[in-house]
């Protein structure tokens, strides 16, 4: 969608296309759908995934089920913290973040949020979602393992006051980092809207400030261009 908004004529206007057309992509296998935020979960963007691909499978935290089966998606999977699912070889765990759900004004935190460890013989992928700072960092590693990849949103944080609870700045994000234990990491949510204060590229800059000040190259945690395509590893060793 071109805004980041329960309606098409206000709210946050995107300010790139997105790195893939719909025409481009591959069949996706599954759709991992963290939250029920206008930025995360899109309902035009799944309809049209729906129209191309046919039924993909959904996983999502509890309470979203029965508003995407009314959207006709799916089919859906609900998952609570750190339960799991499996699909072709691959174990989905939903793992706990600090943040919250809300599409209207009255439906705060009744459904879940998360983010995903995919766990493949190939190694394991950590998809945070969106997260402030949380001691769930150390716990995800103590219970899931070390992932070699780790995606870790590093955007959509000032002023601090406001938004650190529910969203990590660079800094946050290379502490937990290492507190996953990740071989590397992505950072993510940054540079599509324009959702906080801090500048559109701020958080690639404030990235490369907070990697300095923790002597971490910057081959360990990168970012990627809108349609670059990077080859990870997901082996930590």
């Amino acid at each position: 969608s071109e805004r980041c908004s329960p309606v098409g004529w206000a709210g946050p206007r995107r300010v790139r296309p997105p790195g893939l057309t719909l025409d481009a992509m591959p069949k996706p296998d599954a759709i991992l759908l963290s939250h029920n935020h206008y930025d995360h979960c899109d309902i035009p963007t799944l309809a049209a995934l729906h129209a191309r691909f046919g039924r993909t499978p959904i996983f999502a935290p509890l309470g979203n089920r029965a508003f995407l089966t009314r959207k006709g998606l799916g089919p859906v999977t609900e998952l609570d913290w750190w339960h799991h699912a499996e699909l072709h070889g691959t174990r989905i765990t939903l793992t706990p973040a600090r943040h919250f759900a809300a599409r209207t004004l009255r439906d705060r935190n009744t459904t879940l949020w998360g983010g995903f460890m995919l766990r493949h013989a190939a190694g394991q992928l950590y998809f945070a979602g969106d997260t402030g700072y949380t001691g769930y960092f150390r716990m995800i590693r103590e219970r899931l393992g070390r992932p070699g990849l780790a995606l870790l949103p590093i955007g959509a944080y000032e002023p601090r006051w406001f938004m650190g609870n529910v969203h990590m700045n660079p800094a946050d994000a290379v502490r937990a980092f290492a507190e996953l234990g990740a071989a590397r990491a992505v950072g993510m949510h940054f540079g599509t809207f324009q959702l906080t204060d801090e500048a559109i590229d701020a958080p690639e800059r404030d990235l490369a400030a907070a990697r300095e000040a923790a002597g971490l190259p910057a081959a360990r945690f990168t970012t990627l261009d809108v349609g670059e395509t990077g080859l990870f590893r997901l082996d930590p060793g």
